[in-house]
């Protein structure tokens, strides 16, 4: 018992370690503003189990919510092709099968450099934007694959750690996996929670987990997927969206894309209310990304609208929003062609590997 007491007070000071470096940042540090307020990147914060085990969630109102944002807010024409090209900067191009190789990763990596067709892009008149994916996420075994074929541009490299998808061996073996994908040149860290700690409402070993995972990131990117369909209550993906960000989450992630039930608005509406709430709390930003089962362009015309609703514009660029839906871009290049020629083309025109 004594050594796991002092184990929490060695996380909760690196922890507080983090927020006082963050409280000495100036405004030019700032990633995003919300209602007025500058915000700085996340740091973290000690746990605060008094507000985790206050959160409450309304599950009828979540669902009217989400139901309405669907059809209330519509984009066409011309603005709706500057949001789909906005969704295209957003979108992490992911390839995880159990059959991938070095040739489909850098024929990924391709495409992650050159989303839309040239044709299409002349048509449009957009050659100057340079229209790029946010990044490209893999298994750690093709980490050096993909480095190697985005050399030249700012896409990072994303690699999805700590056993995905189940997030059940042995947490050494995950801190040792995040920090060889770090080592190799990933940029960014995807990385599965135990949901057992949900489950059982053990807040401090989600904490304690999620810090080692923060600190074996060293200057990558942490994105913490919640499975939430996993999860089972939408008061479950709150209290877990709070924890992951106090222990310094950068993003928070719906789902591996593995589960079930993976993506879906309400879902969402939840997630982003709890980093809006933390963000005014903290005054530290946290990203956002839905994954798994976002196929189509209306969907991420959905989600678009979402984060500006929810949480400004600031959460409609990279840095602060992802999509995991590298289906959804054969459907975006589709509506992106049909605006410029009026007619729709076959999705095998648009292979993604």
């Amino acid at each position: 018992m004594s050594s796991d007491k002092e184990h929490r007070l060695e996380v909760t000071d690196r922890q507080m370690q983090r927020v006082d470096r963050s409280n000495l940042d100036s405004a030019s540090h700032a990633i995003a503003t919300l209602n007025g307020k500058k915000l700085i990147p996340n740091r973290g914060t000690s746990l605060n189990l008094d507000w985790v085990e206050n959160v409450r969630v309304n599950t009828s109102a979540v669902e009217r919510r989400a139901a309405s944002l669907v059809t209330r807010r519509t984009v066409k024409k011309d603005w709706q092709i500057a949001w789909l090209l906005r969704a295209i900067t957003c979108m992490d191009l992911t390839t995880l099968s159990g059959d991938d190789t070095d040739e489909r990763v850098r024929r990924l990596c391709a495409k992650a450099r050159q989303p839309i067709q040239y044709e299409i892009v002349e048509k449009l008149g957009i050659q100057k934007l340079n229209i790029q994916v946010g990044a490209v996420c893999v298994y750690h075994l093709f980490v050096e694959t993909a480095r190697k074929a985005l050399e030249g541009t700012k896409i990072p490299v994303a690699a999805v750690s700590t056993g995905f998808p189940a997030g059940l061996s042995p947490i050494e073996e995950r801190i040792a996996e995040i920090r060889r994908s770090v080592d190799a040149g990933a940029q960014e860290i995807d990385v599965v929670i135990t949901r057992a700690h949900v489950f059982g409402a053990q807040w401090q070993k989600l904490y304690d987990e999620i810090v080692a995972f923060k600190d074996a990131c060293g200057p990558a990117h942490l994105k913490v997927i919640l499975g939430t369909g996993d999860l089972l209550t939408l008061r479950n993906v709150a209290r877990a969206s709070f924890v992951a960000m106090m222990a310094g989450a950068d993003f928070i992630k719906t789902s591996t894309g593995k589960e079930t039930v993976n993506a879906i608005l309400p879902v969402g509406l939840v997630m982003t209310r709890a980093i809006r709430e933390y963000a005014e709390e903290t005054g530290m930003a946290v990203g956002f990304k839905p994954a798994g089962g976002i196929r189509t362009a209306k969907q991420s015309l959905e989600w678009l609208s979402l984060m500006k609703e929810e949480l400004g514009n600031d959460w409609l660029s990279s840095h602060l929003f992802r999509f995991g839906a590298s289906g959804m871009l054969a459907d975006i290049e589709r509506q992106l062609e049909f605006h410029v020629t009026g007619r729709y083309s076959a999705e095998y025109r648009h292979p993604l590997a």
